[in-house]
């Protein structure tokens, strides 16, 4: 089986390539600037040389807060992009898997989030998300649209490296404690994105269930909950404690405002695909374990 996934520098795009080794799935992870989502004819020009059985689009503009001041630039990656691959699947009659997110959801629901809740994203970037799951259900019926949140990995920029980062100079440290979220290892929802694969690999197309899905570690934890835990496991392999001490989101004001709960309840994955991915705090634990043997080699 053979896979194309967009935004080759990504956290997800890097994880699928390094899950998919040594296994019967071959992906060709493409990105800028030979593949920019935005454009439609790099597509399916690509897609005609690499000739995939599915494509994965992990391309995304990401900045929550720089979306505020670049609306356009969002929505063209996020939206229009993704209606780009979406449309370039369909023309090629191949399945697409479709990552969005949390930010889809304003965050007032006193529960996790199911997939069937009323969307209402809270800023530029949600609704440039939302825009694309809209643009890739129209464009081709035959997706998977998964939803995921706080994602992180040993690669790119991510909320567990810039801990590491910022308590290798800091004593102390301060990070927002009333956001509550279900933080995903990139590395297990790149193996849930390959068994979801098998999946579509081996089912009648019509026995499917496409739709929308929420993927993401099980559990919940704040923001400072998540450092703590972070820096507990980088203390116990030899790094310097530093403390971690609660404040709230308006202590920390931002550009963009996050959710106050990004809870994704991830059953209807369980349910009808047989996936769930590992608990949060397994995927933390091995991303510091290979951030710090990365840095002491």
């Amino acid at each position: 089986m053979k896979i194309l996934v967009t935004g080759a520098e990504g956290q997800l795009a890097r994880s699928l390539v390094e899950a998919a080794g040594g296994t019967e799935i071959t992906v060709a992870a493409l990105g800028r600037p030979s593949l920019d989502i935005t454009m439609p004819d790099p597509i399916a020009a690509h897609m005609r040389e690499v000739v995939p059985d599915l494509v994965v689009n992990a391309a995304a503009y990401t900045a929550v807060d720089k979306a505020e001041s670049e609306p356009d630039l969002a929505h063209s990656v996020n939206a229009l992009g993704a209606g780009h691959v979406a449309a370039a699947c369909r023309k090629a009659s191949i399945p697409i898997i479709h990552i969005s997110t949390d930010y889809v959801f304003d965050g007032n629901k006193q529960a996790p989030y199911v997939e069937s809740d009323d969307t209402a994203p809270a800023g530029a970037y949600g609704r440039s998300k939302l825009d694309g799951e809209i643009n890739v259900q129209a464009q081709q019926p035959q997706h998977i649209i998964l939803r995921t949140a706080w994602v992180h990995s040993p690669f790119g920029n991510n909320f567990v490296k810039t801990m590491l980062r910022l308590a290798e100079t800091r004593p102390e440290l301060g990070v927002v404690d009333d956001q509550l979220g279900t933080p995903t290892y990139a590395p297990h929802l790149a193996t849930a994105i390959l068994d979801i694969s098998r999946l579509i690999a081996t089912r009648a197309r019509d026995d499917m269930p496409w739709g929308i899905y929420h993927a993401a570690g099980q559990g919940e934890v704040t923001w400072c909950g998540l450092a703590r835990a972070t820096l507990a496991r980088a203390a116990a392999l030899g790094a310097n404690p530093v403390k971690v001490n609660a404040i709230t989101t308006a202590d920390y004001p931002t550009p963009a405002r996050r959710p106050a709960n990004s809870r994704l309840d991830c059953s209807k994955l369980k349910k009808q695909l047989g996936i769930s991915l590992p608990e949060w705090r397994l995927g933390v634990e091995e991303c510091v374990a290979r951030l710090m043997a990365s840095k002491s080699g």
